[in-house]
């Protein structure tokens, strides 16, 4: 089968033949239907010196199932979507928190240390996967399984009531999942991006107003003129550390930061600050098999999908350096 994979040794994404794999202890073999590209894809530091097949992001039609997986309530045929964690128990504490905290053995990432969803087959474990509601469109379903459920999830946990503000931080792919979650729940929407093309986007997905950071001098005046006080919480999705810096100032007194982009140096926050009420932070994130059922089923009920843009396997090394030029304006999809 066809593989689009990191290489290593030469350090560029390459198009690879490969050998389909076989399912074992707990796993499906799953024909991919589609797989798209998410900026953690480019963290080629969590790779080793190898090759591996990139993509955490991907649903798709069980093929074959190992007998330890028989009886869980999937059958062959199955359209599915699915996380990327294996080897893990996904019953022990740390597993209840993160499946990257399991205590009884280290988890192995699908697309980081072991093989992902840009090849033609996978293997995923049971544990990890939900049957795809009819509502959604497989082919724009991939992105849900990472960037729309760790937006949902960012959302959902804001606090938030009916007419309170949000504000987006970094209106990529994640942000503007965010925006139609948001706005289904009944939030007001104020996206903050540099990037003009990407806050049209969510504009175009229901954003009551949009700020850019970067040629708005005064992005936070004019953040706190259009929520009144300033907004109730600031999810933030990009990584730039500016960008958390920034999003404390987008916040009236007791809003809630939403960390949710993993930033390349460390948050630095005021302990007087919290103490005092100016600010509350949480963060949230994928999470963990369990909390999927609740975010697929909002998204379909809402019929919520992204903007993507459809492209081949054999496009993935461009894919790959689009998005580090900054070029992609939404989720980049390979159907297979």
């Amino acid at each position: 089968m066809k593989a689009g994979q990191w290489d290593g040794k030469q350090k560029k994404v390459v198009i690879n033949d490969i050998p389909v794999p076989e399912p074992v202890e707990n796993q499906f073999l799953v024909k991919i239907h589609s797989a798209s590209l998410c900026h953690s894809d480019l963290m080629s530091e969590l790779r080793p010196e190898t090759t591996v097949t990139l993509g955490h992001e991907g649903v798709g039609f069980i093929e074959k199932i190992h007998p330890s997986a028989e009886g869980k309530g999937f059958n062959i045929g199955d359209a599915i979507g699915f996380n990327y964690f294996l080897g893990v128990c996904f019953e022990c504490d740390g597993c209840m928190v993160h499946n990257l905290r399991c205590e009884k053995s280290p988890a192995q990432l699908q697309g980081f240390v072991v093989d992902g969803y840009f090849q033609e087959y996978c293997v995923v474990d049971y544990h990890n996967a939900v049957i795809l509601p009819k509502e959604l469109d497989m082919k724009r379903a991939a992105p849900l399984f990472c960037a729309g459920i760790t937006a949902f999830h960012a959302v959902d946990s804001c606090e938030l009531k009916s007419g309170d503000w949000l504000a987006v931080v970094g209106c990529g792919g994640l942000g503007q999942y965010a925006t139609q979650y948001a706005k289904a729940m009944g939030f007001k929407v104020v996206g903050v991006d540099v990037n003009d093309e990407v806050l049209e986007c969510v504009k175009k997905l229901g954003a009551d107003a949009v700020v850019n950071s970067k040629t708005n001098p005064n992005a936070a005046e004019e953040v706190k003129k259009i929520t009144g006080k300033g907004a109730h919480a600031a999810a933030v999705f990009a990584a730039a550390p500016q960008a958390y810096s920034s999003a404390i100032e987008y916040l009236r007194v007791g809003g809630l930061l939403m960390v949710i982009g993993i930033s390349t140096e460390d948050l630095k926050v005021s302990t007087f600050d919290l103490t005092t009420g100016r600010y509350r932070i949480k963060a949230d994130s994928t999470s963990i098999p369990q909390r999927m059922a609740k975010a697929v089923d909002f998204t379909a009920k809402h019929k919520i999908q992204p903007d993507v843009e459809f492209r081949k396997l054999e496009d993935l090394p461009q894919m790959v350096a689009d998005m580090q030029a900054g070029k992609a304006k939404c989720r980049q999809v390979v159907v297979f």
